[in-house]
């Protein structure tokens, strides 16, 4: 291995990549299956590829094309050598809106391509669901088809020409009438003329096996469109020349209800009269329970519409519920609106990955096609085989064409459920074979599929794709063990590999059954964490936006993680440096918590690996000055030095020596230390007073409002105040009795607040620096503390959205056998929660100002921001905040070595948004993170929500 990687990098310009990391990435596409690969090459151009081919060829070393890792039935990985296209091949070469054509490499992300051609009217018609990350290449290669192929085909009906390398070096252009066959593919057609034009069977999403029927004369023997679907194993696409279509001025989406999914089925063919975009399909057990913006119904279509107008699309999207036979019917012609609903149909390929129960389900079978007036009787009879097997799956997908996805509960982890795996694979082959189908329709064969061609083809149409693999690749170089000669469906499973027992964790993983390798697996590779350009409200994956490497993307976590419990090549367990590399660069944003499909909480994963790797060693310096904050906060707060401190900070020799030795970047300036405390503002303005009957909130004094923005807590208390409700700060709640919500009262006695040592801390800073011994005590020292609190009922209102969403998630699922935990996570609510609940009829002051800034990471990813959205509307608080992560995440920002990645991340969408906010905009950070970081990188203040309506009552003035 060591030699092959020599020559290769003296063969190449690209990226030669022998590693552990290099290779534990690509292990895994977004299949069942697992191979581990000798190498990776990223080539820069077609030279580097055949420079690779050339090399690889000599040494009979496999080569497997790879481009955004999405595929679903294995064949993008290998055991050779992996070519990934997507670091340098990545370009739009050109548009050229005459021809209605582009010019694409094949690293190339679909979204790339459409935002160039919409201004141009066109668009590339084939849409996966993972067109914001898969690539051309791999659209190509598997012939690709997504939500509007009723309209617009596959990509094979996309292309046009093809620039290929052939595994013996050959330089190949690829088009209609023979152009660029390779020798010995015509005269193999010419001989098989009768079996190539009976042995196919007509269906549009016929995706299994070779197109070779694309060569018959009739058909304009289109080399090209023969070679989509062929998985990388006939030869290597460079460069390709893709058909765009006119993409309609105007939109509608129709959702139609049905009963259940078969009725949805059986009306999807009667639809494709009236000429719709989509048609696509799913079931209410698909349907997070919040999407209450569906119509009534068990099943829905999604059936879009376009036209030259908003009138005209509007026009035929009613048509067509006109012309339906339906329970219920919703028409969209909002673009928010839709987007919304079609996040809920693109979100099911990750989904579907779970039952309805929390168990896992699978892929390998999540395509099969059918001639579309045959839908509605197959799934019938999918169904009862899932049964008959004692399975479990949720259909959904592309009902117009007669594809359906679905994920199924299979054991893939003992030998008995890896039996049932092939014994249900056989008879649905043989299931949908009797219907005239496709075993895909979508995904390709890989070596889910390909072993059970034969069932669908015969025999003697198998031999004949062996012979054109033959034809056009006689080393068995590429690819090998796809579509022709493959390797058995049930082979390298990619869970076979993991460890049968649990492994010891200190988190709970509650939705995983306590299992850490099931929290791994939660990964499927959907890769929604490799966008590039965020959308909406999304914060995943902050740092791979900045980056662009897959080890810094969620997914590329999660496998490092996943070869980490293998073993196999990452071999020193929670010692990896491998595993610490790549996880030094996660914000512990939690974005993926809400925004990947499966709910991976990659932030709870970094802090369970750096709780074992540094478990009996020493830190970095960065774990003892910033995780261990509130212990030196605390410390000044007692000798009252803030001032000194501050001073202290201000001289830029003491300064670069306090952050060389506590491990900050140098870049990064030290945030002053409040004079005085919110703790004791508090003490000094309240005394023992109270104002009796009225409800109690306590409020959390967190360690950034109390120590180093307490102004944030003394506007919450004017802002609650002035809404009827009377305050409460732990540990010293000066009560004697505390009226609760409906009209109780409990009585608390003051002093069993002081008896812990300390104050009340969500342990947010040990978490994520994965001190978790450590978070452990001062949780339970705050349950302590908090226990009389806790027998009241009272709502505790935290203004610091990252330490709210540590006591929601981090503190049950460490302290999961107490039971306060679980009490004090369920009275946790944010500022405009409280005021929500507890003040439904107080009306807030008017601002009436336009807003900018970001909604809080931690806030999208875990407490939600509907509350606040509906609070600053009725401030006049007008505009939308940006999604994303501000980059500085608590400690992240501030360590050393991370400072261009934070401000990259600020640069994504945060800094943009305030830069191009209009004069008297206000700007609304409700983290402290944020604060520093629009100050630091902006000079821009901003401020919480609870200052600029507390400014607003005291002053008039925003």
């Amino acid at each position: 291995m060591t030699d092959l990687q020599a020559e290769l990098r003296r063969a190449v310009r690209g990226d030669v990549g022998f590693d552990v990391t290099s290779r534990a990435l690509v292990t895994m596409d977004a299949s069942n299956y697992r191979r581990v690969p000798l190498g990776v090459v990223a080539p820069r151009d077609a030279d580097d590829v055949a420079a690779v081919l050339a090399v690889c060829r000599e040494r009979g070393v496999p080569v497997v094309a790879r481009g955004g890792g999405t595929s679903i039935a294995g064949q993008a990985t290998g055991t050779g050598v992996v070519l990934d296209f997507t670091r340098h091949m990545n370009r739009l070469l050109s548009v050229d809106p005459q021809t209605r054509t582009a010019v694409v490499q094949p690293g190339l992300v679909l979204d790339r391509l459409q935002e160039a051609a919409a201004p141009h009217g066109l668009r590339f018609g084939p849409d996966p669901s993972t067109h914001s990350r898969c690539t051309l290449g791999g659209m190509i290669g598997n012939n690709s088809c997504g939500s509007h192929s009723v309209a617009w085909g596959t990509t094979a009906d996309s292309v046009r020409e093809l620039d290929v390398i052939t595994a013996r070096g050959e330089r190949l252009r690829l088009g209609q009438e023979w152009a660029g066959a390779p020798e010995g593919l015509r005269a193999l057609v010419d001989g098989e003329l009768a079996r190539l034009r009976t042995g196919f069977p007509e269906l549009p999403r016929r995706i299994s096996g070779y197109a070779l029927d694309a060569l018959l004369p009739e058909k304009g023997a289109d080399v090209a469109r023969s070679f989509c679907g062929s998985e990388g194993t006939l030869g290597v696409l460079t460069e390709a020349v893709v058909r765009l279509v006119e993409a309609p001025p105007a939109r509608a989406l129709a959702v139609l209800a049905y009963a259940d999914e078969s009725a949805a089925a059986d009306a999807a063919a009667g639809l494709l009269e009236h000429g719709p975009l989509t048609v696509e399909g799913m079931a209410a057990d698909l349907v997070p329970s919040p999407a209450a913006s569906l119509p009534r119904g068990g099943a829905w279509l999604f059936v879009e519409t376009g036209g030259e107008s908003q009138a005209e699309a509007r026009a035929r999207a009613e048509a067509i519920v006109r012309a339906a036979d339906l329970l219920d019917s919703l028409i969209v012609t909002d673009p928010a609106g839709q987007r919304a609903l079609w996040r809920i149909r693109e979100d099911a390929s990750g989904t579907a990955t779970r039952m309805p129960d929390g168990s896992e389900a699978w892929p390998g079978w999540e395509d099969c096609a059918v001639p579309p007036a045959r839908l509605g009787t197959y799934l019938r009879d999918f169904r009862k085989l899932l049964t008959s097997h004692g399975l479990r799956g949720t259909p959904y997908g592309h009902f117009g064409d007669g594809c359906i996805h679905v994920r199924i509960d299979f054991d893939l982890l003992t030998e008995a459920g890896v039996g049932r795996f092939r014994r249900f694979s056989e008879e649905l082959a043989e299931l949908v074979a009797a219907h005239g189908g496709s075993l895909s329709g979508e995904h390709g064969d890989g070596q889910a599929r390909a072993e059970l061609l034969p069932r669908m083809y015969g025999p003697e149409l198998v031999a004949l794709f062996e012979r054109a693999k033959g034809v056009w690749d006689p080393d068995d170089l590429l690819n090998p063990g796809m579509l022709v000669r493959p390797s058995p469906l049930d082979t390298n499973l990619r869970f076979s590999v993991l460890p049968r027992e649990p492994v010891e964790v200190a988190f709970g993983y509650p939705a995983d059954g306590g299992d850490f390798s099931a929290a791994v697996r939660r990964c499927v590779g959907v890769a929604k964490c490799r966008t590039t350009a965020a959308a909406g409200s999304s914060v995943m994956c902050p740092s791979f936006r900045a980056t662009g490497e897959e080890e810094h993307s969620t997914r590329g976590r999660a496998r490092l993680l996943h070869e980490m419990l293998a073993g196999e090549l990452v071999t020193d367990g929670w010692r990896s440096t491998e595993v610490r590399d790549a996880l030094d660069l996660c914000l512990s944003c939690k974005g993926c918590r809400s925004d990947c499909p499966v709910e991976v909480d990659m932030a709870t994963y970094k802090a369970e690996f750096l709780h074992h790797h540094y478990e009996g060693r020493r830190r970095p310096a960065a774990h003892y000055s910033m995780g261990r904050l509130p212990v030196w906060l605390r410390w000044v707060a007692r000798t009252r030095t803030a001032p000194l401190v501050n001073t202290l900070a201000s001289v830029r020799p003491l300064a670069s020596l306090a952050k060389r030795l506590g491990g900050i970047a140098p870049e990064r300036g030290i945030p002053r230390v409040a004079a005085e405390t919110f703790g004791r503002w508090w003490t000094r303005r309240h005394g023992g007073g109270s104002a009796d009957g009225r409800d109690v909130v306590i409020l959390w004094p967190d360690t950034f409002t109390e120590h180093l923005s307490p102004s944030v807590g003394r506007a919450a208390v004017r802002v609650l105040e002035a809404a009827g409700l009377r305050v409460a700060v732990p540990p010293t709640v000066h009560l004697a009795k505390a009226p609760v919500g409906d009209g109780r009262t409990v009585a608390l006695d003051p002093l069993s607040l002081l008896r812990g040592r300390g104050r009340v801390c969500c342990g947010l800073t040990y978490v994520s620096t994965g001190q978790l011994d450590r978070a452990r005590t001062v949780m339970r020292r705050t349950l302590d503390l908090m226990e009389p609190v806790l027998e009241t009922d009272a709502p505790v209102v935290v203004l610091e959205p990252s330490c709210a969403a540590a006591l929601r998630t981090d503190l049950p699922e460490l302290l999961a056998g107490d039971p306060r935990a679980a009490r004090l996570a369920a009275s946790v609510l944010t500022f405009a929660e409280v005021l929500e609940r507890y003040a439904p009829g107080w009306v807030p002051p008017s601002v009436n100002r336009p807003v900018t800034g970001q909604t809080h990471c931690h806030q999208h990813a875990v407490l939600g921001d509907a509350a606040d959205r509906r609070l600053r509307e009725a401030a006049g608080l007008t505009g939308e905040l940006a999604g994303g992560c501000c980059g500085l995440a608590g400690n992240f920002g501030f360590e050393k070595g991370h400072y261009e990645v934070s401000a990259a991340c600020a640069e994504d969408r945060l800094l943009p948004a305030v830069r191009d906010a209009a004069d008297g905009t206000v700007v609304l950070a409700d983290g402290f993170s944020c604060r520093t970081q629009l100050e630091q990188l902006a000079g821009v203040r901003g401020r919480h929500l609870a200052e600029v309506l507390a400014a607003v009552l005291d002053d008039g003035v925003s």
